[in-house]
């Protein structure tokens, strides 16, 4: 029996990625640069955020990274969404509550919050702004389920 080459498998048509993110490139993203998002909708609360890699408007994958950033006495609402996330407090300082237990964050606290562990954020009087990512390929396919 005589053996195929990968290309006796393969058809003519050429590779076409489906996006971006199938031929990742390296880059540098400004967070100035960036559209402000949020802010508007009552189901999240009242904080905005800035998006820097995502599959769905960088040419990347597997990571999403982002800044979040809060107004004084600000709220993400509780939810639970299926990838771990994390938040490195950059400035201000608030609770983040994780399972209904309290954690205080300032500058420089890490927080890991593993797979469907109801969140939520409520700030401090100086509002903080944290960096956030997923193992994720796009912000946009995380599905966010909030509790109320």
């Amino acid at each position: 029996m005589p053996q195929s080459s990968l290309n006796d498998l393969l058809d003519d048509r050429p590779f076409v990625p489906e996006a971006a993110n199938d031929t990742p490139t390296a880059f540098v993203a400004a967070l100035d640069d960036q559209a402000i998002e949020g802010g508007f909708d009552p189901v999240f609360g009242d904080l905005t955020w800035q998006t820097l890699i995502s599959g769905d408007k960088t040419a990347s994958n597997g990571l999403v990274l982002g800044v979040a950033t809060f107004p004084a006495d600000g709220v993400l609402h509780l939810h639970r969404h299926e990838p771990p996330e994390f938040y490195l407090c950059l400035s201000g300082s608030g609770i983040v509550t994780m399972d209904g237990q309290p954690h205080h964050i300032a500058p420089g606290s890490a927080v890991f919050i593993p797979a469907n562990v109801e969140h939520g954020v409520r700030a401090g009087a100086d509002g903080p702004k944290f960096a956030y990512g997923f193992g994720e390929n796009a912000f946009s396919e995380i599905e966010y389920q909030f509790t109320a």
